[in-house]
């Protein structure tokens, strides 16, 4: 793998500990801007809004702009919008500087996995691809522990501070590693949109929303389900948390060879594993071992799903994959929303505080129903192949079965 897959982590490891490491602190972001804890938990909203919006619209901002370019000047919004929330001297400015930090987000990732798929031999793409994800798992098991604890020793605004400066080291190393890659002569917005019409991307699409809804019905409340059901202290769950991150670590690293295998075997198969575990979680929360044993387990099933599910949207979008991408990153957050309030719901309705647990499950299988669907669709597709089109350049045609990443505009050999 290319160094340059290491500079494109190191960008997903600051993403993952800036958006995961403002619900660690809220109490402290509370006192500082005079708000109350669930209203600077609209922080999180934010943050999240800006990825939903900014997605589709940097991409398609960004539609003409070399890849590597579009890179750097995304990694240096991110910058921008941390150092502003570090800054922020009320919560209306903080809410702002949320929001404008989250907007990058999900073009990052999108631009990330298409310039990661590039840079390897086709059969190799989802490793690539798998290897950006990478710096997203391991922040929470390292970023996202200091960002809180730097925060909670030397104040909140240090942890933005911090993350604003993996930003700019992200810079540095975008801007070393990761080589030129000139878009095509018919890139543009109309054709993203066009790709984007594609319904195998809608299917792909709702099932990230339904099937990461039911892993992120659980994920919102774990905390609360530990210190509540399985007696761990409140000053144990940030390490709790951490093998979280383990589990999501293995998962993504044995995304990338299943899914250059058999990419939707690899998504059928992740989702059922993602549902048994999380039934299987409504059982054993109640004892310490076997529910630390399921949560990393459910860490790491929810992470496996997360490559395949790139790829396939790649894929059905192969012609202009990089809105297609950047997008699943807003669905994951409409799922982390749907799932959360799906998840809260039950427990207000008095079920108990495992009840997410099947919320989850059933979300999951939904989630499945849709993947299935798209891959009875999608059964006429033939085995991958390279075609040559008449500019010189080579779009990469992929069956259903293989996995093999798209690639866009790939000069051809």
């Amino acid at each position: 793998m290319p160094l340059a897959l290491l500079a494109l982590a190191v960008v997903t490891f600051g993403i993952g500990t800036t958006e995961f490491a403002t619900m660690g602190l809220l109490p402290q972001i509370a006192d500082g801007v005079g708000v109350s804890v669930p209203h600077a938990g609209n922080l999180v909203s934010a943050y999240a809004l800006g990825v939903v919006v900014g997605a589709p619209l940097l991409t398609a901002i960004g539609a003409r702009v070399p890849h590597k370019r579009l890179l750097l000047l995304l990694t240096g919004l991110f910058v921008v919008g941390n150092t502003a929330s570090a800054l922020a001297p009320d919560f209306g400015l903080l809410f702002a500087a949320r929001f404008l930090a989250g907007l990058p987000h999900g073009a990052l990732f999108g631009v990330g996995a298409v310039v990661a798929s590039r840079l390897v031999a086709p059969e190799r793409a989802a490793r690539a691809v798998s290897s950006v994800f990478l710096g997203l798992t391991v922040a929470n098991i390292v970023g996202v522990p200091a960002g809180t604890a730097l925060g909670q020793h030397l104040g909140w605004r240090y942890a933005y501070c911090g993350v604003a400066v993996i930003g700019l080291v992200a810079l540095g190393a975008l801007a070393l590693l990761v080589p030129h890659q000139p878009r095509g002569p018919q890139a543009g917005v109309g054709r993203e949109l066009r790709a984007m019409g594609n319904r195998q991307v809608f299917i792909g699409l709702g099932t990230a929303v339904v099937g990461f809804g039911g892993f992120f019905a659980v994920y919102s409340y774990l905390v609360p389900m530990l210190t509540h059901l399985t007696g761990i202290s409140d000053s144990a769950t940030t390490w709790v948390l951490a093998l979280y991150g383990v589990g999501m670590t293995l998962g993504t690293l044995a995304a990338g060879p299943l899914t250059d295998r058999a990419l939707r075997p690899t998504l059928y198969s992740g989702i059922v594993l993602l549902a048994a575990a999380l039934v299987t979680f409504y059982f054993t929360v109640h004892s310490t071992v076997p529910a630390l044993v399921t949560v990393v387990f459910i860490g790491a099933m929810g992470a496996l799903i997360t490559t395949p599910v790139q790829m396939l949207l790649m894929i059905n979008a192969k012609d202009a994959p990089t809105m297609a991408a950047a997008s699943n990153h807003s669905a994951f957050n409409l799922a982390n929303a749907s799932g959360a309030w799906l998840g809260g719901l039950v427990i207000s309705a008095g079920w108990g505080w495992a009840a997410p647990d099947l919320v989850g499950a059933a979300l999951a299988m939904a989630g499945l129903a849709l993947a299935v669907t798209g891959g009875v669709l999608d059964r006429g597709n033939h085995p991958s192949k390279v075609v040559t089109s008449q500019d010189g350049h080579a779009s990469l045609a992929v069956a259903e079965d293989t996995g093999v990443g798209a690639v866009e505009d790939r000069p051809a050999s």
